[in-house]
């Protein structure tokens, strides 16, 4: 299927219902479900990620298949190390070239048995639970945060509690915090102290359980309004408090001219002042999930950056770093990189951009979500499987052409 996706014929002043957190979905559904609680969290996600996570929770079958849901897996490896019956958990073939091996071996150094199913350091995994005893481990800063959430989350359960120490660079801080805040908030006694993390075996007692709007949503209708003059977007479910790293969208956005304007739990966008001058510079290590975003809309928008703390990219539900050169060189634009994916740079380098591109999405719900702003810029933009997008905002299109965007679909 192809989207052919054509800008409003007029200014574009919208108001948009964000779909509700993934992250946050996705972390209390293992906390409440180790809790014993039996009743879901309020306004969970209806993302293809959270079904999959409450499907894998709830399914009484052996087999968990999590498809393309990276969040899904490192989570789940995690808790079905730490709850007793056996199970085994794998997904898609881009699943199975996605690493777990760090978050495997913390695990068994915890007391935990995994088994690999086919590559030593990949899925799929079959994994024989028990309550684990826990204790005192290091783990490599530089992994995926997901891997050290999924470590966190565990701990109040295991019957020494947990004692992390976090070596080398830090990625991502902001989602590892996140999960701690909502440890927290469900009777976990945690303490994060320079490189050092104790949670406690206090277990979980219940806490909040209603979910927040989805920032990295956000970032998409940031994009558009960057893109046009005069644009008007409002945002509901979303406030000045968050436990949301890519919060820091307001302060970005506002360096580029967009302003956001907070009242009664939501957020209007206005697009009132001139774009950021010369060259924007940002380290994403806290908020890698707006870093399509920002790289295609500010192609747009004629600026040039140079993203750091982008190499977890390279791990992602494809490699973002390798779908952004290439999707964004048929458009005319000229990326530049090393091998770890370290930087993200356009120096204004340009090439002849392709007379009808098709954005390849690589099954990559943001590729598709990112690239959809650019027909503000460039009057339409054709987008090749854009269902993916069904894994974190199954309403997109819906709230596009709500926006005043026409929808042809031509597969």
């Amino acid at each position: 299927m192809i989207y052919k996706v054509t800008r409003p014929g007029k200014v574009l002043h919208t108001n948009v219902k964000l779909p509700a957190s993934k992250s946050i979905s996705n972390r209390l559904l293992i906390i409440n479900a180790l809790s014993g609680n039996t009743e879901l969290p309020e306004n969970l996600s209806d993302s293809d990620d959270t079904r999959v996570m409450i499907e894998a929770l709830n399914g009484t079958r052996s087999l968990k298949d999590v498809g393309h849901a990276g969040t899904s897996m490192r989570f789940l490896t995690a808790y079905f190390s730490a709850r007793a019956g056996s199970v085994q958990l794998t997904g898609s073939d881009r699943m199975k070239q996605r690493p777990v091996g760090p978050l495997v071996e913390a695990l068994r150094q915890l007391g935990a048995e995994i088994r690999y199913g086919s590559n030593d350091g990949y899925p799929p995994l079959h994994i024989t639970g028990k309550p684990l005893p826990g204790g005192e481990i290091t783990v490599e800063s530089g992994i995926s945060s997901q891997f050290i959430s999924a470590l966190l989350m565990i701990a109040p359960t295991m019957k020494k509690g947990l004692v992390m120490h976090l070596a080398g660079e830090m990625v991502s801080a902001s989602y590892i915090r996140m999960t701690l805040e909502l440890m927290q908030q469900w009777g976990a006694g945690t303490d994060w102290t320079g490189s050092t993390i104790t949670v406690q075996p206090t277990g979980y007692s219940g806490g909040t359980s209603v979910v927040e709007s989805d920032w990295s949503g956000a970032s998409y209708w940031y994009a558009m309004t960057l893109l046009q003059d005069y644009a008007r977007v409002t945002l509901s479910y979303l406030g000045k408090e968050s436990l949301q790293g890519d919060q820091v969208l307001t302060d970005i956005f506002h360096s580029l001219g967009v302003v956001s304007e907070f009242d009664d739990g939501k957020v209007t966008l206005s697009r009132l002042a001139k774009i950021h001058p010369g060259m924007f510079s940002f380290d994403f290590t806290n908020a890698p999930d707006i870093v399509q975003s920002m790289a295609v809309v500010l192609c747009m928008a004629a600026v040039p950056f140079r993203f750091t703390g982008t190499r977890t990219l390279r791990i992602k539900e494809t490699d973002r770093i390798h779908a952004l050169q290439t999707e964004l060189k048929k458009l005319g634009f000229i990326l530049e990189t090393d091998d770890e994916g370290s930087f993200l740079e356009w120096n204004k380098q340009r090439c002849a951009p392709e007379p009808e591109p098709v954005i390849e999405t690589y099954h990559d719900h943001r590729m598709a979500m990112a690239f959809a702003p650019t027909a503000l810029a460039l009057g339409e933009i054709r987008i090749k499987d854009p269902m993916v997008v069904t894994k974190s905002y199954p309403g997109f299109w819906e709230n596009l052409q709500g926006a005043g965007f026409r929808l042809e679909n031509q597969s």
